[in-house]
């Protein structure tokens, strides 16, 4: 568990297809998106990148160049403190936590965020074209990379873009020792296909609800595996200044080969006091009722 800071920090909601969302964050002070329709599909011979969409050999690169511009980014000083810097990689829970390294420099800590040296080839997972939101494009990806405390594990990470922008990281979290990543369930196509919607609205309100003590477990109709990782972390956490979940953003995940539903999304507080972010790498089985909690990661 790290310590927790005060930030003060702002969120907007977006919505859109392929995902489910809640709440997403960004900067107060950053420009609000453009939302536009997608393209109307011509009778032109060539389809356009906006009407196709990333392949998996591009959405690799864009991770790629994505982890080059974040190391460099990383050696710049105070980079934290330069919000175009934070706008250019971060969005939703991710851009909430590189806000929260402004408090770190306040109270003399040094930042959390570490430089990414990826081993191995990452592993895409991409949903087809029409099923992304109308905002935008976005993808999943697992990686091998040291964690905070210098250990090379597994990572899983959601990128997102509005059309003809970079993609920006929007969550991310290493998976817990033992555990890996579900096999997806691909179309013809080799795209993953969706997630069940109901429930992953259902287990992200679960979560909160269990973060925030409230008492209601299960009455989303789903429950914590009982030996999820937060069952063993919030009696500790909830003895310090413990601030409750205000929403989360959006929900990117696919069907898995046995038909359950794999989910990735970030939690934060209050949008006027934000001071930790909790993601979440979730895996429902097919006819299950518990939450498996495949990875997670607890920044303050």
């Amino acid at each position: 568990m790290r310590g927790t800071w005060l930030i003060v920090a702002l969120v907007m909601s977006l919505s859109g297809c392929g995902v489910v969302t809640d709440m997403a964050a960004r900067r107060g002070d950053a420009p609000s998106p453009v939302t536009s329709p997608r393209p109307t599909v011509s009778a032109a011979p060539t389809p356009s990148a906006a009407e196709t969409g990333p392949t998996i050999p591009q959405a690799r690169q864009a991770m790629r160049e994505w982890v080059g511009k974040y190391n460099a980014t990383l050696r710049k000083r105070k980079w934290w403190n330069q919000n175009d810097r934070l706008d250019a990689l971060f969005v939703e829970a991710a851009l909430h936590e590189g806000v929260i390294e402004r408090n770190h420099e306040i109270f003399g800590s040094k930042p959390e965020h570490k430089p990414i040296t990826m081993t191995g080839t990452p592993t895409i997972y991409l949903p087809r074209p029409q099923r992304q939101r109308p905002i935008g494009e976005w993808f999943i990806a697992q990686a091998t990379y040291k964690d905070t405390e210098g250990h090379a594990r597994p990572h899983v990470l959601a990128f997102v873009r509005p059309h003809g922008q970079p993609f920006r990281l929007a969550v991310a979290t290493p998976i817990h020792w033992g555990r890996r990543m579900p096999k997806p369930r691909l179309d013809a196509d080799g795209y993953v296909t969706d997630m069940d919607a109901l429930a992953a609205s259902a287990v992200a309100h679960e979560y909160q609800n269990f973060w925030n003590n409230e008492k209601k477990e299960g009455a989303s109709g789903y429950r914590l595996a009982k030996d999820s990782y937060s069952r063993k972390a919030f009696p500790a956490v909830n003895k310090g200044a413990y601030v409750a979940f205000d929403g989360h953003g959006s929900i990117f995940g696919f069907r898995t080969a046995d038909g359950g539903s794999f989910f990735l999304f970030g939690m934060v507080n209050n949008p006027k006091h934000v001071n930790q972010v909790l993601s979440e790498a979730l895996l429902v089985p097919q006819g299950s009722r518990t939450i498996q909690e495949l990875g997670a990661d607890w920044f303050s």
